[in-house]
């Protein structure tokens, strides 16, 4: 194995675990009290409403999944399910006050960077930005 490939592996290990450590799925669900497919409907959502054929698609999962995901948020009060304006067969599911207002706090817990990363010098940051940048093009 070259250097340069030992290097982006072992540079891959690092944002690995460092990524897996700081992994707000549990704590997003402790405090909102829903699964995190459940937070990520929410989430979702928080744009505009969307049929359920369209949330399916967005999370890449079953249509008879995301219903019963769906009727649980209902029940809670969370979002409601609307006629679609012009394709009467489906159903707008549009976030509720509460929804938005849960969707929005799960959001900020997981927007809030891990303290190790604001540890970082300014110089540092803008470093790793740059770099991160240019690997996504």
């Amino acid at each position: 194995m070259t250097t340069n490939k030992k290097s982006a592996r072992h540079a891959w290990e690092l944002m690995s675990e460092f990524v897996l450590a700081s992994d707000r799925k549990a704590r997003v669900a402790t405090e909102t009290g829903l699964s995190f497919a459940r937070v990520r409907v929410l989430r979702r959502l928080i744009p505009e409403p969307l049929t359920l054929r369209e949330l399916a698609e967005a999370l890449a999962a079953d249509p008879p999944y995301v219903t019963l995901m769906i009727d649980d948020l209902e029940d809670r009060g969370l979002v409601t399910r609307r006629p679609h304006p012009s394709d009467r067969r489906a159903k707008l599911v549009t976030l509720t006050a509460p929804g938005r207002k849960l969707a929005v706090r799960a959001e900020g817990i997981l927007g809030t960077p891990p303290s190790a990363l604001e540890a970082l010098s300014a110089t540092e940051l803008a470093s790793l930005v740059g770099i991160l940048e240019r690997m996504q093009k």
